[in-house]
């Protein structure tokens, strides 16, 4: 009896562990939120299942349903394991299924700067000896300079205008700094070189280099490419947009990677401008194309349906040639709170990895095709090796590329 006790005693231990298990797990491992498209279903994996409310229920909580499909709307769902033990509750929204026409193509990119960024902070040389403004004044490296005195500043040579004609009197300049607006007191000094008043300041107000395009809509011509901010090289501060545009780029050679050192696309721009510059974040650098190519569009994935396994992504390293190569989602992060670490990617084409190492600077944005379906875009490559990277969710780009719609409530189908 007393064997049968413990034998039970024992089973019950090992059950209840497991049972532990599969919460815990599915707690970290299973999303909050899940954008699932008309038709499809919630995947949560094979020992997990999740259950829709009622429809009575839903329309308690105002929940848009409609009979002839399924939630047009949001709702919530409960996970459990093994059906029957609860995990966790994750909001579930139903849309429309979303395309966009997959890029590849590499671009010039022409950045200005709405202020200019403080990148260095030097002593100046006065009459009585080493003085050094900017400290003085608590400016920082990555602070922007937006205004001075009520002036707008939109290049370099407006702050050095400003000090020198200040005469040696305090200036207010208004900056941002870590996204929050701050103002300073700022007391140039007069230079034992030239007599001029000067700040000591290192300023930049644009930036250039080579990119390539994610997608586009062909209706609306608005783009996404990069999949990650353009930040300064210097401070790695975010540039402000103020303007920019995008130019026809031209390859000139490549400077493979290999581990420890970063590869690059070597190029130079064309005299064609392809488009204009509305938005620089997190997710990428967007803007809206001229006169987008009338292309066949895919079916964008939400990011439940991005899954590991072989994949493409398209890419421009030969000038003028856009081509498929190989490459394997290694792994995919659902739960992954910024913007950059969506999911890890591994070229696999050997022509891709005769030709640039790995990932090269030039290829950020290149989009990630699986199952027929745009699926995101790399963004970075690993330093210790090339031949991995990082790549970022289409549909969290979409996501940044719709604040252009909504800022611009006219735009109408490009011609």
């Amino acid at each position: 009896m007393r064997k049968n006790i413990k034998g039970f005693t024992a089973a019950m231990a090992v059950f209840s562990a497991v049972v532990f298990g599969f919460i815990i797990v599915g707690e970290r491992k299973i999303p909050d939120e899940f954008n699932i498209v008309e038709g499809s279903e919630i995947d949560v994996g094979i020992f997990y299942s999740a259950g829709l409310k009622t429809v009575e229920e839903q329309k308690e909580q105002n929940v848009s349903f409609s009979f002839a499909n399924e939630l047009k709307n949001s709702t919530d769902v409960q996970i459990k394991a093994l059906k029957i033990f609860p995990v966790k509750k994750a909001r579930v929204t139903t849309n429309e299924r979303r395309y966009a026409v997959p890029g590849g193509e590499v671009i010039g990119i022409r950045l200005y700067t709405s202020g200019v960024i403080v990148v260095g902070i030097d002593d100046v040389m006065s009459e009585s000896g080493l003085t050094n403004p900017g400290k003085a004044a608590g400016l920082e490296e990555g602070d922007i300079i937006k205004r001075i005195d009520g002036k707008k500043v939109k290049q370099n040579s407006d702050v050095a205008q400003c000090l020198e004609r200040s005469g040696g009197e305090t200036v207010v300049m208004e900056i941002l700094r870590d996204g929050k607006d701050m103002t300073v007191r700022f007391k140039p000094v007069r230079s034992a070189t030239d007599g001029k008043f000067k700040g000591g300041l290192w300023v930049r107000d644009s930036s250039a280099g080579i990119g390539t395009i994610s997608f586009c809509d062909p209706e609306t011509g608005i783009f996404g490419s990069l999949g990650h901010a353009i930040c300064d090289v210097d401070t790695k501060t975010v540039m402000p947009l103020s303007s920019g545009d995008i130019l026809n780029a031209e390859l000139k050679g490549i400077y493979k990677g290999s581990p420890g050192i970063t590869g690059e696309l070597c190029g130079v721009f064309g005299d064609k401008v392809l488009g204009s510059l509305h938005i620089n974040g997190d997710t990428g650098l967007y803007g809206i194309l001229h006169k987008p190519e009338n292309k066949t569009p895919l079916p964008v994935a939400t990011k439940s349906e991005v899954q590991t396994g072989d994949a493409e992504i398209y890419s421009t390293v030969e000038d003028g040639k856009t081509e498929k190569y190989k490459i394997r989602i290694v792994k995919v992060n659902l739960n992954e709170d910024g913007t950059k670490k969506n999911m890890t990617v591994e070229i696999t084409d050997s022509r891709l990895i005769a030709k640039t190492g790995g990932i090269v600077q030039g290829m950020s944005g290149s989009p990630i095709i699986q199952n027929g379906m745009l699926v995101g875009a790399v963004t970075h490559v690993f330093l210790n090796n090339p031949l991995q990277g990082f790549g970022i969710f289409a549909e969290t780009m979409l996501e940044t590329a719709d604040k252009i719609k909504t800022e611009n409530k006219a735009l109408a189908p490009a011609a």
